[in-house]
């Protein structure tokens, strides 16, 4: 796609083009949490199983009670007791009733329970004092899942309740996909790990640590975490290294200055570039190429350098594909919104905006968080929703509505 600055929107398109789909693994259920289904779940059996109590109480044929009322209530003779995992064996027969738990089997001849605090106990004699309707409390077997009905579908990712649905369907192990395999490299002369001291001219290494939590938030594994100084070799190696991976991101280095060494790098080692600078502020310089590996196709992203630019990138460009490794929606969760504020935009690039996210009676409203600097960090802190503005619009004033992604 050339040295063109590309729509940010058809660089995601791009990268969604080029990243592989989901390959599953079996992963017992105690260890799928945070994973993603990589295929349907169907119920082995009905869930539940069999028609049961969903009260403490009495198990009773209703045609007994139809003529209960306070003045002369219906008389039943208790034959035995049904609890959870112990059923009654046997049969009610017209006049009996049985005692049972919640959830215990509601038994043969039996058609509704009499809750505890409505019956009247006498040892063995039973007084129901109002008809019961066929049914009445009563859970039915399938009334939650049919047996061969699905009971999670592909691309969810699995939390508390669908790990107990699983386990409800007879299932100890999930097809979920592989995690990709992310390599991190920083690079840049300025950058310590903190809590070193800062000397002339340094920062400290933001990057390494935020990229490599966007990574693991979106679902990689991430394997390892690189920082290079501003040098070709160094840089050559660094990235050779990382391309054992399934996805890179470089950060800083991607520019065409005389120290910015990460482009010439990925030539040098065989990768394919896609694109290179996109009209995005911010994030303009964005680079993005394939390496092709026997195990195969790796897609290697060039982040830029200021820390705010790299997040915003990652969020636009290496996420989406991560999620279609995944198995999941690269498309985001977009909406509109009313701009608090007016916003000053010359056209040309698209500007995403970090903004604050409030619900009123008449809607979403945004307004930026603070400074849209790309150096200004903390403009990521408490962001609610990005606001994108596509490349040719101009100023947004007060009160406009705007497209937005929500966090």
């Amino acid at each position: 796609m050339g040295d063109r600055l590309l729509d940010p929107r058809a660089a995601a398109e791009a990268v969604i083009e080029r990243a592989p789909g989901p390959r599953p693994e079996a992963v017992s259920l105690d260890d799928a949490l945070g994973r993603v289904l990589a295929a349907d779940v169907e119920s082995r059996d009905d869930v539940p199983g069999f028609d049961n109590s969903a009260m403490d109480g009495f198990a009773v044929r209703a045609a007994d009670t139809a003529a209960a009322m306070p003045a002369e209530p219906a008389l039943l003779t208790l034959v035995g007791e049904s609890r959870a995992g112990r059923p009654y064996d046997g049969t009610i027969q017209p006049g009996q009733a049985v005692v049972i738990s919640t959830g215990a089997m509601l038994p043969r001849g039996a058609d509704a329970v009499l809750r505890i605090e409505d019956a009247d106990q006498r040892g063995m004699e039973l007084r129901a004092s109002s008809p019961l309707p066929p049914g009445k409390e009563v859970r039915r077997a399938g009334e939650d899942l049919r047996g061969g009905q699905t009971a999670l579908t592909a691309g969810i990712r699995l939390g508390p309740a669908e790990l107990g649905v699983a386990a409800s369907v007879g299932v100890a192990e999930l097809p979920c996909a592989i995690q990709p395999r992310v390599a991190v490299v920083v690079t840049g002369d300025e950058l310590v790990e903190p809590p070193a001291p800062l000397g002339p001219g340094q920062i400290r290494n933001t990057n390494g640590h935020a990229m490599r939590a966007q990574a693991a938030e979106a679902g990689a594994v991430v394997e390892r975490v690189m920082h290079v100084g501003d040098d070709r070799p160094a840089t050559v190696d660094a990235l050779r290294r990382a391309l054992d991976a399934d996805v890179v991101i470089a950060t800083g280095g991607v520019s065409v200055g005389p120290h910015d060494h990460v482009r010439p790098a990925m030539a040098e080692l065989g990768v394919e570039q896609v694109f290179s600078g996109v009209a995005l502020r911010p994030g303009k310089p964005t680079w993005f190429g394939v390496a092709h590996r026997p195990a195969g196709l790796v897609l290697v992203f060039g982040l830029p350098g200021n820390p705010v630019s790299a997040m915003v990138t990652f969020h636009l460009f290496a996420r989406p594909a991560l999620a279609c490794m995944l198995g999941t929606s690269p498309r985001e969760r977009r909406s509109v919104a009313t701009m608090d504020v007016d916003y000053r935009k010359p056209p040309g690039r698209a500007h995403v905006v970090r903004c604050k996210l409030e619900t009123r009676d008449d809607g979403w409203h945004v307004s930026p968080t603070k400074a849209q600097g790309s150096h200004v960090l903390t403009s990521m802190l408490n962001v609610g929703a990005l606001v994108y503005l596509e490349v040719e619009r101009g100023d947004v004033n007060a009160g406009e509505r705007v497209e937005i992604e929500i966090l």
